[in-house]
Formats: structure tokens, C-alpha cells, sequence
């Protein structure tokens, strides 16, 4: 049967995907250019043609996984309801009990990242973008008077940092901390830096 031939863009959406299984199933400094060749059955000079380094795919791979979860966090903060709805949304979806995608790439990434530059370039990046988007979510609650914060982009920084914090823990180290329990800081944190009462519904 003949192979069908895949225009630039899909074939390198293609290698994107075998890149991203591939860095989860071996890690970022295991992985190799020969493991996303042959996953699809073609050549390491293909991979490389697409992508000239190892580093250059694995930063480009850790991109295209995140930007998928980036597109939903976008989505969910953009619905027509109040801004803490959609705030309590997002960071019940992000936190590592909700249904967000990649922790364990996530975690591979920050590892990699200062001794991969191309990786930490686009890690802070994404990074970036993730916590201005709480931030401005933050602002329009501040705006409707919603709710209290005194510094948006701050509160994002610590809310951000205690779910990466705890996805690492449930990651990692299954079993250190419950689902629940982590769970339950996520709402006391957020509801702390909002100036609410923990059991505030919407």
C-alpha cells in the first residue's frame, strides 16, 4: 500500500507527538532522535531535517503538548460568567486532582530546563503565559468587585506555585499526600487570596 505523503506542517505535528510520548515514556535526557524516528517508522536524518537538533525537538515537542493545555485554560476563562466561577473553574481543572494534561512533561521539563536552553526559553514562556492569564482573571473579579486582591500578578505567582508544588508531590511521590487533601489546600489558597469565606459558593 502506498505511504501517504503528509504535507511540512503535518509531518511535523506528527514527530511533535511521537517527541512528547516519547519524552514521557523515557525522559527528557533519555530520549533520543533515533526513539522519535522509529516510533514512526522513518529515518533519524527525516527527524533531524524537521527539527536539526535533539534539543530543538524536545523544546518544540514541550511547546505543542502545552499549548494544548493553554488553549483549554483560554477557553475556560473566557466563558460568560462571573470572574471567580471561571477562576475556580480553571484552578480546580490545573490543579494536579483536576483533568489537566502533562504534569509528569511539566516535571520533565523544569528538570531539563537549566541545563537545556532552548527548553528553559520556552518553559518560562509558557509559564508566563499561564500565570498572566490568572492574573488577568484576578483583575476583572478586583474590577467587578467580586472579590479582594491587592496584586493580581503576585496572587497568581503564589497560586501557580503551590499547584506545581503539589503535582510534583503527587507525581513523585504517590502516596505522600491525598487528592483530597490537596485538593482541599488548592480551595483554602484560593479563597485566602481572594479575601473569601472557604465555603463562598458562586
Amino acid at each position: 500500500m502506498a505511504r501517504v505523503r503528509l504535507s511540512v506542517a503535518e509531518r511535523r505535528a506528527q514527530l511533535l507527538r511521537a517527541a512528547v510520548e516519547q519524552i514521557e515514556a523515557r525522559g527528557v535526557a533519555a530520549v533520543r532522535i533515533a526513539d522519535v524516528a522509529a516510533a514512526l517508522g522513518v529515518s533519524n536524518a527525516l527527524v533531524l531535517y524537521h527539527f536539526s537538533s535533539k534539543e530543538k525537538l524536545v523544546a518544540a515537542a514541550f511547546a505543542h503538548a502545552a499549548e494544548d493545555d493553554l488553549a483549554h485554560l483560554r477557553k475556560l476563562l473566557g466563558r460568560r460568567t462571573t470572574a471567580l466561577r471561571r477562576l475556580r473553574t480553571a484552578v480546580r481543572w490545573y490543579a494536579p486532582t483536576g483533568q489537566a494534561k502533562g504534569w509528569r512533561l511539566w516535571i520533565e521539563g523544569w528538570a531539563a530546563a537549566p541545563r537545556e536552553p532552548a527548553l528553559l526559553e520556552v518553559t518560562r514562556d509558557l509559564d508566563q503565559r499561564w500565570k498572566a492569564a490568572l492574573a488577568e482573571v484576578i483583575a476583572e473579579g478586583v474590577a467587578a468587585g467580586e472579590f479582594r486582591c491587592p496584586d493580581p500578578a503576585t496572587t497568581a505567582l503564589r497560586l501557580t506555585a503551590l499547584l506545581d508544588g503539589l503535582a510534583v508531590q503527587l507525581t513523585s511521590y504517590p502516596g505522600a499526600v491525598s487528592r483530597a487533601r490537596a485538593q482541599g489546600w488548592v480551595d483554602e489558597a484560593l479563597a485566602r487570596e481572594l479575601g473569601l469565606e472557604t465555603e463562598t459558593e458562586t
